[in-house]
């Protein structure tokens, strides 16, 4: 008997033009209705969202780097670095590679970038995952701070005694910070391969200090405003949120969104904090294609319009 040969998948990497520059993507898999994801930051780069290619087993799988970080054009022009600007690259990238029905996934940053997309109402979107996000910056940070205060033993006072002076390079301010994000961006020890190369990304990114500020709970960029909960009915493709019990992007931020949303649901990851697909794997990349599987089932389903 002939051992059968393993599946080989197909991948396709090269650029975009964007706005005169060039943006990197990666395509993995092939058939079906194709996932693009948003990475967040902004400036991380898709590095670590690199788990989610094991879903190219049933569809293509599409990452892109978004203007201003990873391997895509760094250009030192930091009017470029603005919400609307990084929504229409999402039609850009869309055009380029033919993508008339998608499957959308945004994650943190990716999901406040995903949810001002929605609001323009695109065409061909089969379903909306929202991963780690909120659809209020001031409500992110009211959560993050109530974090900050839980710290353990003189955290919190470090953090508030460095942020006052607006220290944020400060060896003692950036190990407090450090122990946030143990808890509250990553669990895993050690911090896994992707996860590393996508703090490198973030790592003096303008488009990061731009947008958002000096690191993840100080957000004074022009996203600090940010706030889309008046409009959240008007999305109204199947919608998953999900988001880890330990988030810094806390589940009160995941329940704002649901119920805004008609007829979405929620996931909460129990062992995870804001990387729920490296933190639990297995059980993420399950949820979310059975989800999308199911969004295709009901657009089948659904009745065509006379």
């Amino acid at each position: 008997m002939i051992a059968s040969e393993p599946t080989m998948i197909e991948e396709v990497t090269g650029y975009i033009p964007v706005d005169g520059y060039r943006v990197w993507y990666r395509k993995i898999g092939s058939g079906g209705i194709p996932l693009l994801v948003l990475h967040g930051g902004p400036g991380a780069g898709h590095d670590y969202l690199e788990t989610l290619e094991e879903l190219a087993v049933d569809r293509t799988v599409i990452f892109y780097d978004q203007l201003g970080c990873g391997k895509s054009d760094q250009p030192d022009d930091v009017s470029l670095w603005q919400m609307d600007r990084f929504v229409r690259e999402i039609d850009t990238v869309r055009d380029f590679l033919g993508l008339k029905q998608i499957h959308l996934l945004g994650q943190s940053w990716g999901g406040w970038l995903g949810i001002e997309y929605m609001l323009t109402q695109p065409s061909g979107i089969v379903s909306l995952v929202l991963a780690s996000t909120s659809a209020s910056v001031p409500q992110f940070v009211s959560e993050a701070a109530r974090l900050k205060s839980e710290l353990p033993g003189d955290i919190p006072a470090i953090l508030n005694h460095y942020e006052a002076l607006g220290e944020w390079r400060n060896p003692e301010y950036e190990k407090a910070v450090s122990e946030f994000y143990k808890r509250h961006l990553c669990r895993l020890d050690p911090w896994p391969s992707p996860y590393l190369r996508t703090l490198d990304n973030l790592d003096g990114n303008a488009v990061y200090e731009t947008m958002n500020g000096p690191n993840e709970f100080i957000v004074i960029g022009n996203l600090s405003n940010w706030n889309r909960v008046p409009r959240l009915g008007e999305i109204t493709a199947p919608t998953l949120v999900t988001v880890g019990r330990y988030d810094e992007i806390t589940p009160a931020c995941s329940q704002t969104i649901v119920d805004g949303i008609p007829g979405a649901r929620m996931l909460i990851f129990e062992e995870s904090s804001h990387t729920a697909h490296l933190e639990e794997k297995e059980a993420y990349l399950a949820a979310v294609g059975s989800f999308m599987k199911e969004a295709e089932q009901q657009t089948q389903s659904a009745p065509s319009l006379p």
